[in-house]
């Protein structure tokens, strides 16, 4: 019969055995006749019993092994907390640090400069797990923006807007522009390993553009054209969103040149009375809920889902065909809304 290895074994099935041990021992039984019952080399089942003998019951119970909890680190519990709190809240670059993003080499030199330590990469590895950290791709964030200023927006500008909407009986809208490509496909599919699938694209590239507008109670507005925004685009598309809206809009865009050109602000000089449009802070896509709806649509439109889109009117189908069943289920244009940087505007 093979014998158990207990050092293979839970600490509760070793604090189990050991119990046994002591009771069969108790019994009157051999320590041969209880190694052969329960599988155990004699060596251990002695060892156990002679533990019993000088600890008494207290030896039943298995502590935990290894090094106890900070035991021979290399850092104090107070480093710790001090070097956390610094990839928290800082860049590398922001502490001189040659890296764009916190990685264990990155960590390694902030420790190596705070403390004067050398610690190998393996262990950095096993302190930021112990911390919760764990490698994840980054969202992309433009250099140019200036946080104060998109603090600002949504302390200051934002609520004033709301509540000037609220006083006007307006409805507020996010818009946004949208650009959809025949070679835009990033699904996956299964091979045998070290072959990948191929996707056969069409090489003639063509796309079609959208502006769309959207409201945290769910309605969704939207227009498809070709070649580049302008503004008598845009203004085409603002007439078509009052229209449907049917009294007074507030439209919130970013900052794109078109945005700001003559032609549209004479236009909205001329109807005050039934839209007004304010820009996001510059550089500030995260703050736009209509940036996820543009994600979505991406993703769906170039997913598996439906073949391969090879031409501009099957892209033009998937994507007119996606957007018109959002339009009708207005709850999942209310989850748009939820992304963390945007739940300032639910509501």
């Amino acid at each position: 019969m093979e014998k158990i290895d207990v050092r293979k074994v839970s600490d509760r099935e070793r604090e189990l055995l050991r119990k046994q041990v002591v009771s069969l021992r108790l019994k009157g039984k051999k320590n041969s006749e209880v190694a052969e019952l329960l599988g155990l080399p004699v060596e251990t089942t002695s060892r156990w019993w002679q533990w019993y003998l000088r600890d008494g019951k207290q030896m039943l119970s298995v502590t935990k092994r290894g090094r106890k909890t900070g035991e021979k680190r290399h850092l104090t519990i107070d480093q710790e907390k001090q070097i956390q709190k610094m990839i928290v809240d800082h860049y590398p670059d922001q502490l001189k640090l040659p890296f764009a993003l916190w990685d264990r080499q990155a960590v390694r030199q902030l420790i190596k400069l705070q403390f004067g330590l050398v610690m190998p990469i393996r262990t950095l590895g096993e302190y930021l797990s112990r911390w919760g950290y764990t490698p994840q791709k980054p969202i992309p964030k433009a250099y140019e923006q200036r946080p104060a200023e998109a603090g600002r927006w949504m302390v200051e500008s934002y609520p004033a807007i709301a509540a000037q909407a609220k006083a006007e009986k307006a409805d507020i809208y996010r818009g946004d522009e949208s650009g959809i490509a025949t070679n835009g496909n990033r699904v996956r599919g299964y091979a045998p390993t070290g072959k990948n699938p191929e996707l056969c694209l069409n090489a003639r590239k063509e796309h079609i553009s959208m502006m769309s507008a959207i409201s945290s109670r769910g309605k969704l507005r939207f227009m498809l054209y070709e070649d580049a925004m302008n503004g008598k685009r845009l203004i085409e598309f603002m007439k078509r969103l009052v229209s449907d809206v049917g009294h007074k809009v507030i439209l919130i865009l970013d900052n794109l040149k078109v945005h700001h050109c003559k032609t549209v602000k004479e236009w909205l000089v001329k109807n005050r009375d039934k839209i007004e449009v304010f820009c996001l802070p510059a550089y500030s896509p995260e703050s736009n809920p209509d940036e996820y709806l543009d994600n979505d649509l991406k993703f769906e439109v170039h997913g598996n889902n439906g073949g391969v889109a090879r031409t501009k009117d099957a892209i033009r189908k998937k994507t007119v065909s996606y957007l018109r069943h959002l339009q009708k289920m207005p709850e999942k244009v209310e989850q748009l809304f939820d992304h963390p940087s945007v739940r300032y505007a639910q509501g």
